[in-house]
């Protein structure tokens, strides 16, 4: 992207006037030396040289830029309203500069402000409409605001413009799981995993969908595949309750107890362990278990009430 383009460029001319000896004079010297201080992880440094920048009396690109580099400091230190009052400065500067509206739209849609990101990235597609990145932007904004359909269209021109762009066909399998199309999803997870063999996302995405299609054995290899990439408790859980479906109860077992391991306020994982460990009549042990998962998560009583009570009739 141009942001970065200008970043690295003025990362070597401020090193360049920094060997040299030179101070600062200018609004782009500024900058630049405000690039190489947040490079160095001097973020508070950064944006006072960005600010001096902005002092200065320059061309509108240099100050343009000057805003849109402070506008990334600020989101390093979380400064969310910064960042945005900031990338709204360099837009005013530079309307034409569709990196700007872009940038913008993703802090909105951190926000949650999915109209006004939106807003954004159609305006970056007014300026760029090869844009795939900002299709994709704003499919992720309309789907979180429940438009499905419209979020699909834009997954569907972002991977036009990019046929290999990964990202886009999960977002897109996403939004298909989300409508309740597993067999659109699977198809667009298999595209992720062939362009890019290792996102972990897509195996589990697309685990979750054979599972959900009673493909149990897909499902199984699709988690082991992810867990081999990145071991984590929430893909054990899945892939004990694979298990758990397909009376591997061993197996299932074991998962549960590697899924508390990793993460072990997983209160299901402590209840569908019990269920287990009542099955083999190991009921110390799945006592235990269900107290766990109900001091975890308190509503979880009410829902193995019936399975409890029942177990406590055949006790009497």
């Amino acid at each position: 992207m141009r942001t970065k383009f200008l970043a690295s460029i003025g990362v070597i001319v401020c090193l360049l006037g920094v060997a040299a000896g030179q101070s600062p004079r200018t609004a782009e010297d500024y900058n630049n030396r405000g690039l190489e201080r947040q490079s160095r992880g001097d973020v508070e440094g950064a944006i006072q040289d960005y600010t001096k920048a902005l002092t200065i009396k320059d061309k509108a690109v240099i100050h343009a830029t000057a805003y849109n580099n402070r506008a990334n400091a600020k989101l390093n230190k979380n400064d969310i309203d910064g960042a945005i009052e900031d990338y709204g400065e360099a837009i005013k500067l530079q309307p034409l500069n569709y990196e700007n509206y872009y940038n913008r739209g993703i802090i909105l849609t951190m926000k949650r402000d999915y109209d006004a990101a939106i807003t954004d990235f159609s305006k970056a597609l007014e300026v760029s409409p090869e844009f795939a990145t900002a299709y994709d932007a704003r499919g992720t904004a309309r789907r979180a605001k429940g438009d499905a359909q419209a979020a699909i269209a834009d997954y569907q021109k972002a991977i036009e413009l990019w046929p290999k762009f990964s990202q886009a066909y999960y977002n897109r399998g996403t939004a298909y799981q989300e409508k309740g199309d597993a067999q659109a999803a699977i198809k667009d997870y298999t595209a992720v995993v062939q362009l890019a063999p290792k996102f972990v996302d897509a195996y589990v995405n697309r685990g979750q969908a054979l599972q959900a299609q009673g493909d149990l054995q897909g499902a199984i290899r699709d988690y082991d595949q992810a867990i081999a990439l990145k071991p984590d408790g929430g893909v054990y859980y899945a892939r004990a309750t694979a298990r758990q479906a397909k009376q591997d109860l061993d197996g299932a077992l074991t998962d549960y107890t590697r899924a508390i391991e990793l993460n072990p306020n997983l209160a299901q994982a402590y209840a569908n362990r019990a269920v287990i460990q009542t099955l083999q009549n190991r009921k110390t042990e799945a006592s235990r278990d269900f107290e766990m998962a109900f001091r975890i998560e308190p509503s979880l009583r009410e829902t193995y009430k019936k399975f409890l009570e029942r177990l406590k009739s055949k006790a009497q």
